[in-house]
């Protein structure tokens, strides 16, 4: 839905401009419009706060923490009311025109934090990218602002993005003279569900997008942490399986099945295979740090198996990996920011303050089926599953996926069944790779972190497949330790998977191929509603 400015300003800079000032000759060379002057541009709900030039050097927005050091650019602060409810605040970082690669990037979000991803914008200036970022229409990770203000959900859902990358476009066409070349989006969790929302809903908005790790199946996945919260604590609340020994289901499960792929490298290469039963861990007497006791087993099962509907069996969601207990101390990596540490069912809040409205309602009164069916009637708009990408693969963009097999926030069971889903709904795997390609990382945690190699340069991968038709193969993944490089490895097209040739280093990339799974792994069965979500 293209928009015009209503007001273009010409660029003005005389000798008399103190020395910072004059940069904005260089920020918008003609026939652009100054830096300065952007703030006087009229977009139809958008309200431009303030157009200032930053130096290069250290920057620190307000909040954001530790200084970051950045290039030059010009910095436009604007809120978008698409709705009488709506306040999304949105920033746009523009380089100087000589430095510019030409390229918007637009980024995503994590959890439901409402703030500007100042990182991510860095990262993305430093490349030569204008970019942009949203606090989605609210401030901070309280899930209250929902309550009584489904437009403020819609915007969270998806539409601030949309609108985000809307307005950045045109600023950007006025501050250079003209719109970018091409269009990227890139987001991991919570944004890598606003990338594949916008594959879904606004096909048009980006040439490319990367989904990392995606948190998609949002409203499913909401009623798997209420499950696996019930199942890993007792009836006061207190957590069943200690931090201690979500590391030793982790240990366990690697040495029962690290070797299944032929070779033993301290990762699990498909969860899927690994059956890794943790009764085998059970104590003979009492409890102690080697062993679990019957309800630490308990708790486990049920949180490997999911949620189901328990009337009909159906695969609500799919449980959480072998593998994604608790592979490091960090709460991010394991089960226990998601699933044992919260006093609480994680985002509880989804239940209480946008589908029940109920600040006091009680998780024990949840029928797994009548309320998951409302709650995918009523709120829609916070799930992004809709397998039908016809009108993306239409007007020619491109989708890079990735997830780790170890991820402890979004299973990555139902990243593999939403690919699988969409494959299927446009003729099959090789239609599908034409558009839509898709990495899997063993041994990844959520967005990074695990043991296996979890940095690689997804964007750059995507750059060759939109600008030269270069389709990515495989992903070359890194580890480090201490800041030291000490694993590669090759991320493969799924459904292949690398395996060692057998001789040189198994850590090294290079002694890899990508072939084809020795046997079809089980398909994952997590069901998600059909149609455009």
């Amino acid at each position: 839905m293209p928009r015009r400015l209503a007001a273009a300003l010409t660029a003005t800079v005389t000798a008399a401009l103190v020395p910072l000032l004059a940069q904005v000759a260089t920020t918008a060379a003609a026939p652009g419009t100054a830096c300065i002057n952007l703030a006087a541009l009229t977009i139809p709900n958008v309200t431009i706060k303030s157009a200032t030039v930053v130096a290069a050097g250290p920057f620190s927005p307000s909040g954001s923490g530790t200084p970051m050091t950045v290039p030059a650019f010009c910095r436009v602060e604007a809120t978008a009311r698409p709705s009488s409810d709506s306040d999304i605040k949105f920033e746009v970082w523009i380089p100087p025109v000589e430095a510019w690669n030409g390229k918007f990037e637009g980024v995503g979000n994590g959890g439901y934090q409402g703030s500007i991803s100042y990182a991510a914008m860095a990262t993305a200036l430093r490349r030569g990218y204008a970019t942009a970022s949203t606090d989605t229409g609210h401030t901070g990770d309280d899930m209250k602002f929902g309550q009584g203000h489904p437009e403020k959900l819609i915007d969270y859902g998806h539409r601030a993005v949309h609108v985000m990358t809307e307005s950045a476009k045109l600023i950007i066409r006025d501050a250079s003279g003209r719109f970018a070349d091409r269009s990227y989006f890139v987001g991991c969790s919570a944004g890598g569900q606003q990338a594949l929302s916008e594959a879904q809903r606004y096909p048009d908005d980006y040439d490319g997008i990367v989904a990392g790790d995606p948190a998609n199946n949002r409203i499913r996945q909401t009623f798997a942490f209420l499950h696996s919260w019930i199942a890993t604590h007792d009836k006061d609340g207190k957590p069943i399986i200690p931090q201690s020994k979500l590391a030793l289901l982790t240990k366990s499960a690697v040495e029962a099945c690290d070797a299944i792929d032929g070779l033993k490298d301290g990762l699990i290469d498909d969860p899927r295979r690994c059956h890794f039963d943790p009764a085998k861990l059970l104590c003979k007497a009492a409890d102690e740090p080697s062993c679990l006791t019957a309800a630490q087993v308990d708790a486990a099962k049920k949180t490997y198996d999911g949620v189901k509907n328990p009337k009909t069996g159906e695969q609500i969601f799919t449980g959480w990996p072998r593998g994604s207990e608790g592979f490091g101390d960090a709460a991010g990596q394991s089960w226990r920011a998601y699933i044992v540490d919260p006093v609480e069912p994680m985002r509880v809040g989804f239940f209480k303050y946008w589908l029940f409205h109920d600040p006091n309602w009680d998780y024990r009164t949840i029928d797994w089926e009548r309320d998951l069916a409302y709650a995918e009637q009523k709120l829609s708009h916070m799930a992004a599953v809709d397998k039908d990408l016809s009108a993306f693969k239409k007007r020619g963009g491109k989708l890079l996926m990735y997830t780790g097999w170890a991820d402890p926030v979004v299973p990555p069971q139902d990243t593999v069944a939403y690919y699988e889903g969409v494959a299927k709904t446009m003729g099959g795997i090789d239609r599908t790779r034409d558009f839509y390609r898709f990495f899997m990382a063993p041994g990844m945690g959520h967005c990074s972190g695990g043991p296996g190699p979890n940095q690689f340069d997804h964007l750059a991968a995507l750059e060759q497949w939109v600008e030269k038709g270069i389709a990515p193969d495989k992903l070359i993944a890194t580890h480090s330790t201490g800041g030291k490089l000490d694993r590669s490895r090759p991320l493969c097209l799924y459904p292949q998977v690398a395996r060692w040739k057998g001789t040189g280093s198994s850590d090294e990339a290079a002694n890899f191929s990508c072939v084809a799974p020795p046997a079809a792994a089980p398909a994952a069965k997590t069901t998600t509603t059909g149609g455009h979500q």
